[in-house]
């Protein structure tokens, strides 16, 4: 499981180097202000939590057992950035507004990996 995380911790990493990078440079003339500026939104969110998924990894490689509640904030994270950088690359690339109804569920998702970390700290043992 630490290896999955951490793999999927450095691509997530990479993508929104890149993605970010996509935004400022090959879309800037392309999408409305605001569009660039959930798609830049969407990116930020996806790094934060590729750094937080990568903590997750390195924590989980320092714990022999590592409790349930590691390994579901590891996953939510990975389900929260799809779903919700996923959804806000969507609406900034195609326009279609009724996405952000699915940026949510994401956010929902990348919160409860933040209190099952929290849930992992207040209870972990070293």
């Amino acid at each position: 499981m630490t290896q999955i995380f951490l793999t999927v911790a450095a691509i997530f990493g990479g993508l929104s180097v890149a993605g970010g990078a996509f935004g400022a440079h090959a879309l800037r003339e392309k999408i409305s202000d605001r569009a660039l500026e959930i798609f830049d939104t969407g990116a930020r969110y996806q790094m934060y939590h590729a750094l937080a998924l990568l903590f997750v990894a390195m924590l989980m490689s320092r714990t022999p057992s590592p409790p349930l509640t590691l390994v579901a904030s590891g996953w939510l994270f990975i389900a929260g950035v799809v779903i919700f950088s996923g959804s806000l690359y969507a609406i900034s690339l195609t326009g279609i507004k009724s996405l952000g109804a699915i940026a949510p569920l994401g956010g929902l998702a990348l919160m409860s990996g933040w209190l099952a970390l929290a849930i992992t700290a207040a209870t972990i043992k070293f």
